[in-house]
């Protein structure tokens, strides 16, 4: 896996996040609250100032009843079709646009 790619599904799992607790009406301080997290690393995740351990990961998923598996393919999934409208001629991929 390409550094660009890691990126740009690190990207899309951020942005599946923040999808997924808009879905759900839920507020950065209800998340984070029963996440057991501090607000700011929640918002901090959504706006990928920093990535989230593992242990973060699973505690956001099990509050917004989402399976980290099936998350972590579509966050794939999303970002392998974004790199492959990107491709230039020089193989090079473009970052990921914004949600």
């Amino acid at each position: 896996m390409t550094d660009q790619l890691r990126d740009a599904i690190s990207y899309q799992i951020a942005c599946l996040l923040k999808a997924e607790r808009q879905k759900r009406r839920l507020s950065l301080n209800k998340l984070a609250q029963e996440a057991g997290l501090s607000r700011q690393t929640i918002s901090f995740i959504e706006q990928r100032v920093q990535n989230p351990t593992l242990d973060t990961l699973l505690r956001i998923a099990a509050v917004l009843g989402i399976d980290l598996d099936r998350l972590i393919k579509r966050a794939r999934t999303r970002a392998e079709r974004e790199a492959g409208k990107n491709s230039p001629r020089d193989g090079k991929v473009k970052p990921p646009k914004k949600h």
